[in-house]
């Protein structure tokens, strides 16, 4: 086995070396920020390189970037190349099962999401690695072996070599199914959970349309369907990326081309044109239905010498758009902390974990409730009433009351302060509709009551007033009083 030590010259003999195992999106931001502190970088991605390979392999969910993403690539220069390529998209559209359409807006007129695509994202970080001359990815090295304790990784690089490198500190980017993480699994005292949702996910394309969108392209196309949805996301050559979310056994009765078109007939018969029927026939059976898998775990490091970001920390389902966000703030939050720590790693590692842990978990539960949000409810009215309810507060208080949604993707504030802020918030708004309910019940049983012509109890209030009520209501004569006196004789005759 073959050992080999990072080399340094004379005026690097301090610089730390820092292994990042993953070249994915989380992965080089990473190395973008550690090279940026005058680390020695080395990035380990499986794969080869993307921007040379002639297919590039993996999941292509199309991203949705925010605020949280957008400070992370700001803080190394790429925002505005990035948001340059992407799509703005206001509000959600929703395609009901008649035909009708109707915009759901995410927030105020100048707030939205960006329809971003997955490879070139990967392509511009990628390069952004490769201008640090104190940064290289060696692509096509797997990782074999992972011994934090020692600062000691094995890596199997494209001879079949297994290589020995030594590092200072290990960052596991590696993904969903982190290999760093598996073996950090080995340690006392590391929590390990993880779930399939039973649904699962395919994709489609709707092509342009006499070279324009066949649809509106600033928008999040959704056709919810209680239990399962699809969603559209629009891209810059004029194309939008479908992808079909529903349970895996419904996937598995549709084995036929004639199957697959009566679905889309019954369920989604507006996206057929859009498609294609050949299209949709032949695409669906491209590739199978793809599994979804969240992740928890704790903690994120071990001592000084291995640390978890992204999908290997926290693998969430993409029902929030939050998963790369969230990725991207761990890099974030770990820069500000080796600010804060002055680049001490015994220092910032703890800390890392104790601050994204709660975070991280929060926004993968908020993901699991988006999917049932988005494929079951956002065609109610309550569920618009509710959301005009919101926009209204936080028009008249935005300082005070702030929506779940803008919270999560318009905004730094922790996801874990965001959930226990929206809990209360409901509470404030079901109380405030009771109130209100219960106030307009009194007013209307009151209004009711004033408006009859006859009160029946009025006559037991006052005693003295019964001998008018019943002048009144048996049409006695005008005076009353002879009108009683009259009465001893008449009965006696």
């Amino acid at each position: 086995m073959e050992t080999t030590l990072a080399v340094m010259d004379s005026s690097d003999i301090q610089r730390k070396t820092i292994a990042v195992i993953g070249g994915g999106l989380v992965g080089s931001l990473n190395a973008c920020f550690l090279a940026k502190r005058n680390f020695q970088v080395n990035v380990y991605e499986a794969r080869e390189d993307i921007r040379v390979a002639k297919f590039a392999r993996g999941r292509s969910i199309n991203l949705a970037l925010s605020y949280r993403g957008r400070q992370a690539l700001k803080s190394i220069g790429l925002e505005d190349q990035i948001v340059a390529q992407g799509i703005p998209m206001r509000a959600r559209m929703i395609h009901s099962l008649s035909g009708k359409k109707s915009a759901i807006p995410y927030g105020t007129k100048s707030q939205y999401i960006l329809s971003i695509s997955r490879e070139n994202l990967s392509k511009d970080l990628l390069t952004a690695v490769e201008k640090y001359p104190n940064a290289k990815v060696h692509f096509g090295h797997r990782l074999l072996k992972c011994n934090p304790e020692e600062g000691m990784i094995t890596v199997l690089g494209h001879e079949n070599v297994a290589k020995d490198v030594t590092c200072d500190l290990i960052v596991g980017c590696d993904g969903a199914y982190s290999t760093v993480r598996t073996h950090l699994m080995k340690k006392p005292r590391f929590d390990y959970s993880q779930q399939y949702i039973p649904h699962g996910y395919m994709e489609l394309t709707i092509p342009p349309k006499n070279g324009d969108y066949a649809m509106e392209p600033n928008y999040l196309h959704i056709w919810p369907r209680d239990t399962f949805m699809m969603i559209a996301l629009p891209n810059m050559n004029k194309s939008f990326t479908c992808t079909l979310f529903m349970p895996f056994e419904e996937f598995e009765k549709l084995q036929t081309s004639s199957d697959v078109l009566n679905f889309f007939q019954k369920y989604f018969p507006d996206s057929i044109p859009l498609i294609g029927k050949q299209t949709l026939a032949q695409d669906f059976f491209l590739l199978p239905a793809q599994p979804m898998i969240s992740v928890k775990c704790s903690s994120f490091h071990f001592k000084s010498h291995c640390v978890l970001m992204g999908d290997a920390a926290h693998a969430i389902v993409p029902f929030f758009g939050q998963g790369m966000n969230a990725g991207f703030e761990d890099c974030l939050v770990f820069d500000e902390l080796m600010d804060k720590f002055n680049n001490d790693l015994s220092m910032c590692l703890p800390e890392f974990s104790r601050l994204r842990i709660p975070d991280d978990h929060a926004i993968s539960d908020l993901s699991m409730h988006n999917y049932i949000e988005m494929r079951a409810h956002v065609n109610s009215r309550w569920f618009l009433f509710q959301k005009n309810i919101e926009r209204f507060l936080h028009a008249i208080m935005p300082s005070t009351f702030i929506p779940l949604y803008t919270m999560v993707t318009f905004s730094r504030i922790r996801y874990h302060e965001a959930v226990l802020r929206w809990h209360w918030q409901k509470k404030v708004i079901n109380k405030g509709l009771f109130f209100f309910g219960t106030l307009i019940a009194v007013s209307g049983t009151y209004l009711l009551m004033r408006s009859k012509s006859l009160r029946p109890l009025d006559y037991l209030r006052r005693p003295w007033d019964w001998v008018t009520y019943f002048q009144n209501t048996a049409c006695l004569p005008v005076n009353s009083l002879e009108s009683l006196e009259q009465i001893p004789n008449v009965i006696s005759k």
